[in-house]
């Protein structure tokens, strides 16, 4: 079994400091199991809300949560958001001797009600798949190709992993939207969510994208919010510097997980992959989710400008101004661009994420890593 250490850990930080955790993320990518590991299954202290017998305890929720002590985790809660309410009473009481753990995926009404109703009572965490750091340089391959989905990643071949996608996504269109509030039509969806891996690594050309799906331009924006906001695709943010060089204003927007990438492009195996004409940008999208979730940044962004100087991912921590460029080499070179994105910038540091098995400086302030090493 693969112990979520980091993800457990952020979790009992936030229970020590508050009265109420969100733990929410995607579908299948592992909430429930790491609840499991502060409350049995078999608890009276568990609320499965896809299960019947545990709906029917929270029939008159007032009253069952009221007899509770110690921790409750209540999982699925967006299938049951005007829990809401009578969660922010208990909490509230002077007598209550209950904390509460909080399972749900992203929907409209599970977030607009945990910050309306439960503000300043709750911490909201994010939870994704696997991670690099969580599984060692060895699965970097597997980790990459396959994604950190646990059933997509533990599978006993490509086959099986390739399969399991497949019907993930398949469901998340067609079932799990419309579970999480979103009254989108499936055949529009998949065709969005489709062509946006022909976009992966790239600035969100909306315009382009409403003419190739017979969309307005309003509607794919929504969509893509849509998208970004249940965790599977990420509109990173341009970042600007006043200077006097024209800046790229649009988002970048990749896949979150590159299982998901590389099902909707074809590419079945690693051998495929590294043939693959989109590689170079998977790798891109593939080091940045592993860095933000490594370095679980304050903001973070991309950078470039109209005459070519261009910073893959800006990170903001602490304090510190982190550059990261990603390049799909083994031997990467200092380049104008990582020069100037220095000087403009102010950056504490820029590392070169590459994929050979060195690190080393390329210039002052400027290191070539892998991404082993980085994590």
């Amino acid at each position: 079994m693969i112990t979520r250490k980091s993800a457990k850990n952020q979790v009992q930080q936030a229970l020590d400091w508050s009265r109420a955790v969100a733990l929410v993320g995607p579908r299948q990518c592992g909430k429930t199991t790491l609840a499991r590991e502060f409350v049995a299954f078999d608890s009276p202290n568990y609320f499965d809300l896809e299960d019947d017998a545990d709906l029917a305890r929270l029939s008159n929720p007032s009253f069952a949560l009221s007899k509770l002590e110690g921790l409750v985790v209540i999982d699925e809660v967006q299938r049951r958001p005007d829990l809401f309410p009578s969660l922010r009473v208990q909490i509230d009481r002077p007598d209550n001797k209950a904390q509460f753990l909080i399972l749900g995926s992203a929907s409209p009404e599970l977030l607009r009600q945990s910050s309306e109703t439960l503000a300043g009572r709750i911490a909201t965490i994010e939870m994704d798949g696997f991670s690099l750091s969580e599984l060692g340089e060895k699965h970097l391959d597997q980790l990459w190709t396959r994604g950190g989905y646990p059933l997509s990643f533990l599978s006993d071949s490509d086959e099986q992993s390739l399969f399991w996608r497949k019907n993930f996504t398949r469901d998340f269109v067609e079932r799990d939207l419309g579970q999480l509030g979103f009254q989108i039509p499936p055949e529009a969806m998949g065709r969005l969510w489709k062509m946006v891996a022909h976009y992966h690594g790239q600035n969100i050309n909306a315009s382009e994208l409403s003419r190739s799906l017979e969309m307005s331009s309003p509607t794919v924006k929504r969509y893509l919010d849509i998208l970004s906001g249940a965790f599977m695709l990420r509109q990173l943010q341009p970042w600007f510097e006043n200077i006097k060089k024209r800046q790229v204003k649009t988002p970048k927007i990749y896949y979150r997980d590159t299982g998901l990438l590389h099902h909707q492009l074809g590419i079945k195996t690693h051998h495929d992959l590294m043939g693959h004409p989109t590689v170079g940008a998977s790798w891109e999208g593939f080091v940045i989710e592993q860095a933000i979730k490594f370095y679980q940044p304050d903001e973070v962004y991309f950078w470039s400008t109209q005459s070519d100087a261009e910073l893959d991912l800006l990170i903001f921590k602490d304090g510190k101004r982190i550059g990261l460029e990603c390049k799909f080499t083994g031997a990467p070179k200092v380049t104008k661009s990582m020069r100037t994105a220095c000087e403009i910038l102010k950056l504490d540091e820029l590392k070169v994420v590459h994929t050979g098995n060195k690190s080393y400086f390329l210039d002052e302030g400027i290191e070539a890593i892998n991404l082993s090493s980085l994590l």
